[in-house]
């Protein structure tokens, strides 16, 4: 049996009996309408033999379909009448989207449900795309900021899909079989493991009716399980790799909360105060007063079962030594808690964030869909406002003390340097 419900004003959520979910929100504001199609995939559902198995699928399904044969006549579809068409892999969600004007929005949903439904996988668009991943792959490793984030991750999660790269490697790429290819699509591409999303002036009854249409016969499967985080990291961990560039791309990290965790208000908080703005502690004293840096910034990333706190910058080789200890410091000073003033101003700035965010079609849509497909349920923006508004200085002070520990850092250097251990020397809180 169809079930609807009305989860705010904003929000509406209709459950075919196959078991997919729809997500809208009606936003009379705006001509633009963006529509996700997301399932539960990703780099944690792979085996290290299947890595990047889902980033592969994510590309093949560009390449052709009964219906559209060619890449072309995809990508016309949405890019011919001003839009955008796009996908992406992430650890727990592969996603396809695309960003209509209001006329043509019901013609982006039939497509993205015909590459769905209607990829030829062909074993030739197959190898051709592989070669592309492969590019993918060796753009990253050549960028230092993407390869010093690589290298953190493998450090905060060793050993396990957390730390791998979401694209896999060459090697694991080139061994993925079509048939290998087809039973991922038979597992993770279900009804009950997929959530679609429309956001923008439109009619949730209306974009129900079509996706009906579409996909109400959609099969349904048994699911791959995420494989679940290890908390394996030993600190302090330093890895150094050298290349010849002109600055040392420097990444630490933390582990940190995941996305269901009481504290992760706290931790946002906290990442605002440390280095998320130009007032923030680490760009005032890394930056301002001393110099030494271009950019630095701090960031949280949640997951279903874990979470990373972050801090990453780009400094002059010659100065990496002197940075360290710095930034060492500001981490080790806000454990001691933060004053009414910067707790207040980072309340204001994350509120702020998100009301001015949620603007955009993309946005909402995918502020839905990420909430229904990893959390099962929906918070509105005036519950997360709450959420925020709830959170004292003291929770900050605890959650600092909870998270920066020497034995839970890792940091990634990529740059003009060969030993790790002036580095080592300076994790020390």
């Amino acid at each position: 049996m169809t079930e609807t419900q009305t989860l705010a004003p904003a929000f509406n959520r209709t459950v075919l009996p196959s078991g997919l979910r729809i997500l809208t929100s009606t936003l009379p504001h705006t001509n633009a309408v963006s529509i996700n199609f997301l399932f539960g995939a990703g780099s944690r559902y792979e085996t290290e033999r299947l890595a990047g198995a889902s980033h592969l699928f994510e590309h093949v399904l560009f390449k052709g379909t009964s219906k559209r044969p060619t890449p072309r006549e995809i990508a016309e579809v949405v890019e011919g009448v001003g839009g955008t068409l796009n996908a992406f892999t992430d650890r727990e969600i592969t996603g396809y989207w695309c960003r209509l004007a209001k006329p043509h929005y019901r013609n982006g949903i039939d497509l993205i449900a015909d590459m769905v439904r209607n990829s030829k996988l062909r074993d030739d668009d197959i190898e051709k795309e592989k070669q592309v991943v492969f590019e993918e792959i060796r753009a990253s490793n050549d960028s230092p900021g993407g390869r010093v984030a690589h290298l953190l991750d493998g450090l905060i999660w060793p050993d396990q899909p957390m730390g791998r790269d979401i694209a896999g490697s060459v090697e694991s790429v080139q061994a993925i079989s079509r048939d290998e290819m087809l039973e991922y699509l038979h597992t993770q591409y279900v009804a009950s493991n997929t959530v679609i999303t429309v956001a923008g002036n439109i009619s949730h009854d209306e974009v129900v009716d079509q996706l009906n249409d579409l996909m109400g016969d959609f099969g349904d499967g048994t699911i791959l399980p995420i494989r679940p985080f290890e908390d394996n990291l030993d600190g302090p961990q330093v890895k150094v790799e050298y290349r010849k560039t002109e600055q040392a791309h420097m990444a630490l990290g933390l582990h940190g909360v995941s996305m269901n965790d009481d504290d992760r208000h706290a931790l946002s908080l906290l990442s605002v105060i440390l280095g998320e703005s130009m007032s923030s502690r680490l760009f005032e004293e890394v930056r301002e007063q001393r110099g030494l840096a271009y950019d630095i910034h701090s960031a949280m990333a949640t997951f279903t079962d874990c979470g990373a706190f972050l801090v990453e910058s780009g400094v002059d080789p010659a100065r990496a030594k002197e940075a360290l200890p710095v930034i060492i410091e500001e981490l080790a000073k806000v454990r001691d808690g933060v004053t009414e003033r910067e707790f207040e101003q980072a309340r204001e700035l994350s509120k702020g964030r998100l009301l001015l965010r949620m603007e955009d079609s993309r946005a909402v849509g995918m502020f839905m869909g990420v909430q229904e497909m990893l959390r099962g349920e929906v918070k509105t923006i005036e519950d997360i406002v709450a959420d925020i508004e709830s959170v004292k200085p003291e929770d900050i002070k605890r959650v600092a003390e909870r998270v920066i520990r020497p034995n839970k850092l890792a940091m990634a250097v990529v740059g003009p340097l060969r030993s790790a251990a002036p580095f080592e020397r300076s994790l020390d809180f």
